[in-house]
């Protein structure tokens, strides 16, 4: 996989792992700032070598029994549950997450390709009369299948580089399709040791091909290319827009950015509301799409809340993942911990009340909490990507929800309230893919569906959500007479 003397990491083609010593990306920690291992740029030429490879190995694929490729899956989740440290070592240098949360991530993704196997033996087709239209005699048949779409480009982000890589090529190849896997840039070491526990699980030769590379240099080429057949990404909605517009015909599925509210009314519980808002927000420095990112509170019950979270943030730790497993880490880079102390400055020159946090040091953004947050600031409505929590207050129930709407985002949001007709009516009000209630925005479980909508995401995710987007209705009209 790497070579051991220069840490120079390979790519997975056919089989077999290419080193490539030209064009390198030197991948370096965002802890320290030391190298964690250097990647090849491929070219388009390389490209093209890795999708024509996938394409060739699809066809025979395709007609492999599932219960087949249900035992090779099985077989890539007990492999990443014995190597769960080792690949948790490497995301915590390259990705800085504590060491508890990355090897959670690792057996959590064990788990999630267990259940995918599982869950892709039990999809059946159907068969439909054709006299149960009107006007038709029972004269037809109709019997449907699913087939595989072929080639599924699958593009994982830095935050989740296990998981989140899995969530797509796991579900791509119960469906019968074969994989390209582009990792992020940062998160790419942590991506080729899954792809490596595919290969060593028994997988076919070409099944999943991996290219590692600049988006700036290959990332229009290879979301277009002629014999890629389905585009899965997670990833910015800056990037997720321009996917979607210039692979015009191509199915997609992504999952995009978020801007989610946490909304608290008059008769919730409050310590169970500041509880889950404070793990919302801050878990993973607030790297993740689904995080808390701003707190809509009715006037009735703000002064208290504000309270309660205030005395939360106090078990909200920050520090180096190498010296512990703290709640808030070094941002992935430079420009993400410039971009949140922007944030940060635009809240304080405008007035927000700052409570907790507001300083920096290098990437380390510590845990900040602003109250009596307006409709004019930034970070009312910009994803900070960090941890960052604004607390907007506002009047009433309707006025909460105007706000959440009004955002370009709509991945999630939470409502706080012991009535549940209020529950519902605010769910139905709320203009995103999944309502939480009573607890904090969240991905889980796995089998759920996950999706967004307005600039958060297309399409739906969840294990058999994402095999049947990764496949296609066939039908097969038998005529009897």
């Amino acid at each position: 996989m790497f070579n051991t003397e220069e840490n120079i990491y390979g790519n997975l083609l056919n089989g077999k792992w290419i080193h490539n010593k030209e064009n390198l990306i030197h991948i370096k920690s965002p802890i320290n700032g030391e190298l964690v291992g250097s990647i090849h740029a491929m070219s388009r030429e390389e490209v093209d070598e890795a999708i024509n490879i996938a394409k060739k190995a699809q066809k025979e694929w395709a007609l492999v029994p599932t219960n087949e490729k249900s035992k090779i899956l099985h077989n890539v989740a007990d492999l990443l549950e014995e190597r769960a440290e080792e690949i948790a070592k490497i995301m915590v240098l390259e990705i800085a997450k504590d060491n508890k949360s990355a090897i959670s991530e690792v057996k959590r993704t064990a788990d999630f390709i267990r259940f995918t196997a599982e869950t892709a033996e039990n999809i059946k087709g159907e068969s439909l009369p054709g006299d149960s239209f009107p006007g038709f005699k029972n004269d037809k048949i109709s019997i449907v299948t699913r087939e595989a779409l072929g080639v599924v480009l699958a593009i994982s982000p830095f935050n989740y580089p296990v998981n989140l890589a899995a969530s797509k090529i796991a579900p791509a190849l119960m469906a019968g399709n074969s994989v390209v896997f582009k990792p992020a840039t940062q998160g790419a070491i942590s991506g080729l040791y899954l792809a490596k526990a595919f290969k060593d699980a028994g997988l076919p030769d070409g099944l999943i091909n991996t290219i590692t590379g600049r988006g700036s240099e290959i990332g229009d080429y290879v979301v277009t290319h002629k014999d890629t057949d389905f585009v899965n990404f997670t990833g910015s909605s800056e990037i997720g827009k321009r996917i979607s517009r210039i692979t015009e015909m191509k199915p997609i599925l992504m999952e995009l950015g978020g801007k989610d509210a946490a909304i608290v009314l008059d008769d919730a519980d409050l310590d169970l509301a500041a509880k889950n808002i404070v793990a919302g927000a801050f878990s993973y420095s607030g790297q993740r799409c689904t995080a808390v990112k701003r707190v809509l509170v009715t006037d009735y019950v703000s002064d208290t809340l504000v309270e309660k979270i205030v005395e939360e943030m106090k078990k909200v730790t920050y520090g180096s993942p190498l010296e512990g497993n703290f709640t808030v880490g070094p941002l992935i880079d430079t420009k993400s911990a410039d971009f949140v102390e922007g944030l940060i400055k635009d809240a304080v020159d405008k007035g927000a009340t700052l409570l907790a946090g507001g300083t920096r040091e290098g990437n380390i953004i510590a845990p900040t909490l602003f109250d009596n947050v307006t409709v004019d600031m930034r970070i009312a409505w910009e994803e900070p990507f960090g941890p960052v929590l604004p607390i907007i207050r506002v009047r009433n129930m309707e006025e909460a929800i105007k706000i959440a709407n009004e955002s370009e985002y709509g991945l999630q949001s939470s409502i706080f309230t012991k009535d549940i007709n209020k529950a519902f009516y605010v769910a139905s009000k709320l203009e995103v893919g999944t309502v939480q209630v009573n607890n904090k925005t969240e991905r889980g479980p796995d089998h759920f569906p996950f999706l967004g909508v307005k600039s958060s995401g297309m399409g739906v995710q969840g294990i058999r959500y994402s095999i049947e987007a990764m496949s296609r209705v066939k039908a097969t009209v038998i005529n009897l007479k």
